[in-house]
Parts: C-alpha cells; structure tokens; sequence
C-alpha cells in the first residue's frame, strides 16, 4: 500500500525530477519556452491594442521602393527569391518535408519516432489556426501583395509553421545523430530557412512584422517543448534514439 502511495505521489513530480537532475539542456529549452509564451501573449496584447502600427508601417514601407510602394526593393530576381523562400513555409513544401522525414523515420525503424513527429508537426498546424482564427488580424493594407492570401494575419502562419516543422524536425532528429558538428549543422539549417521564410513575408508585404516575430516565438516555443519531451521519452526509451545498423531495432 506504501508503494503504491508514493508512486503516485512521484509520478506527477518525475518529469520535473528527470529535469532538475539530469538535463540542464533541457532545462534551458523549458525556459525557453516560458519565455516564449511570455513574450507572445505580451506581444499579441500590444498589437492588439494597436500600439505596434507605426513601428510596422515603418519597417513594412522599408522593403518598398520610396516612389512606387507597389514595387520591393532591389531587382526583379530579388522579388522572385522572395518567393521561392516564402515557399519554404508553404502548406505543400512542409506536407512534402514532413512526409519525407516521416518515410525516413519508419524506413530507419524508428515508429515512435515517427509517431512523435507527426503528433508534434499536426498540433502545431492546429495550434496555428486557433491563433489566427482567434486574432483574427486583417492583413497589411499599404502594399500590394506579392503572393496570395487565404487567412488572417497574426500570427504568420507561415513563419510559425516554419519554425515548429523544421525546428522540431531538425530537434527530433538532433537526438539520433552522434557527432556534435551534424547536430549544428541540422539546427542552423533549421534557423536559417525559418528566418528566411519569416523575411519574405514581409518583404512580399503579406504580413506586418510583428505577424512575423510572433510567429517566429510562438513556433519556437512549441518547438523547444517537443524537444523537451521527445528527450524526456527518450531517455525512458519510448522514443528511439541513434539506432546502429548492427543494433538495429527489431
């Protein structure tokens, strides 16, 4: 009957114990996504109270040529990459990475690996359509659009979904590799397309910036969390870890 007392006493305290004892990367993830939280809820306040418009104008009006506001900056090949990066967070190029990733996964046996991805990536698709359906922020009305628009403006569901998938892609995949220079080089390549991405949306003029930075810390936020937990999992081995080709997984 003691056991079975303080098993249950433990067990909502684990994650927290595993934390404070064993992982302070983990730890600074944590904080990382408190701060994250933080600094969105405090960001969607201030420009819901709409005292962010002039600094938006301002930097939104800095990617268009001064004489003809329809026009972005730099030449005509500049504007096209603009639209090659925003692609980058599109629904259909983050379908394809994910479902590749995904075949990758169970290809190499990892299934709850797989699984984790996919729960990770679908929730924060989900979590970014409340948020613009919960704002509900109108789009910018200075400039003309460079790419077409289906949804609301804040937060940039494209910045955002950039930084949950390839953030969590490359988190998740960071445990499986052994060598510290991959695992840089797999985190800055995720942080690079997610910066680009979140640029292009303003330079096309499809979103203030603010969207952009609140996208950016709402992904990276939910990014940090899956990190944290597919760690966590790992470590009690319901998430795989590097598999060997003479160990594999049966």
């Amino acid at each position: 009957m003691g056991n079975a007392r303080d098993k249950f006493i433990q067990q909502p305290f684990g994650f927290l114990t595993w934390l404070g004892r064993h992982e302070l990367p983990a730890l600074l993830c944590v904080l990382i996504v408190s701060g994250g939280v933080w600094g969105f809820v405090e960001l969607a306040d201030t420009v819901m109270e709409g005292e962010t418009r002039n600094l938006d104008e301002r930097l939104l009006l800095a990617f268009r040529t001064a004489t003809d506001l329809s026009d972005p900056i730099g030449p005509g090949w500049a504007e096209e990459m603009g639209r090659d990066f925003t692609a980058l967070g599109g629904v259909a190029v983050l379908v394809i990475i994910s479902a590749f990733t995904l075949g990758y996964l169970l290809l190499s046996r990892y299934y709850h690996a797989a699984l984790f991805m996919l729960v990770s990536v679908s929730g924060g698709w989900l979590m970014s359509t409340l948020l613009k359906m919960g704002f509900d922020r109108p789009r910018p009305d200075l400039v003309s659009h460079g790419s077409i628009v289906y949804t609301a403006s804040f937060p940039s569901g494209h910045s955002m979904m950039a930084a949950v998938t390839y953030l969590t892609l490359a988190a998740l995949l960071i445990r499986m590799q052994p060598k510290r220079r991959l695992k840089a080089y797999l985190l800055l390549v995720a942080v690079l397309i997610t910066v680009l991405v979140g640029i292009s949306r303003v330079y096309l003029g499809v979103h203030w910036p603010t969207d952009v930075l609140a996208g950016w810390t709402a992904g990276a936020a939910w990014a940090s969390l899956c990190w944290v937990v597919a760690r966590w999992l790992q470590k009690r081995g319901t998430v795989e870890q590097r598999v060997d080709d003479d160990n594999a997984v049966q």
